[in-house]
C-alpha cells in the first residue's frame, strides 16, 4: 500500500510540473499584477511547496519505516487538497466564463489576453485530480496499517 501511494504520488507531481510548467510558459507569474489569471502565484506555489515537503515525508517514512512520518505525510495532504480544489474550482469558473464569453462573441478574458491557466490541457488536469485522490485515500490507508 505505502509504495502504491509512493508510485500515484510521483505520477500525480509529474502531472502537477506539467501544469507548473504551462501555467509559467503562457503568462501565469506576469498576469499576476497586469493580467486576468485567477491563480495567484501564493496559491500555485504553496500548493506545490507543500505537495513536495508531503512528497519527502513520505519517502522519509518509506526509507525509515516511522510511523509518525506517515502521519506527518497525511496531515500535509489535507491543505494541499484543499488549495488544489481552490484551484480546481477556479479553474473550472473560469473555463465556464471563457466559454460563455467566446459564444457571446466576446475574447471570454478582459483586454483579450486569456487566462495562463487556460493553456492546462483537460486531460491532464483530469488525471492530476484522479491521482491526487488515489493519493490521499492511499497515504491514509498506509498510514492507518503502520
Amino acid at each position: 500500500m505505502a509504495v502504491a501511494a509512493l508510485v500515484a504520488w510521483v505520477v500525480t507531481a509529474l502531472g502537477g510540473f506539467v501544469m507548473l510548467a504551462r501555467w509559467i510558459s503562457h503568462g501565469g507569474l506576469r498576469q499576476q499584477h497586469v493580467g486576468p489569471t485567477r491563480f495567484p502565484a501564493g496559491l500555485v506555489f504553496g500548493h506545490f511547496g507543500l505537495a513536495a515537503a508531503g512528497l519527502v515525508l513520505w519517502i522519509a517514512y518509506l526509507l525509515a519505516d516511522i510511523d509518525q512520518l506517515a502521519w506527518a505525510a497525511f496531515v500535509v495532504l489535507l491543505p494541499v487538497a484543499l488549495l488544489g480544489f481552490a484551484m480546481f474550482a477556479r479553474w473550472t469558473g473560469a473555463r465556464r466564463r471563457g466559454a460563455v464569453g467566446v459564444a457571446a462573441g466576446g475574447t471570454g478574458a478582459a483586454a483579450g489576453a486569456e487566462p495562463a491557466e487556460q493553456a492546462l490541457p483537460v486531460p491532464v488536469v483530469v488525471a492530476h485530480g484522479v491521482f491526487a485522490v488515489a493519493t490521499v485515500v492511499l497515504v491514509l490507508l498506509a498510514a492507518l496499517s503502520a
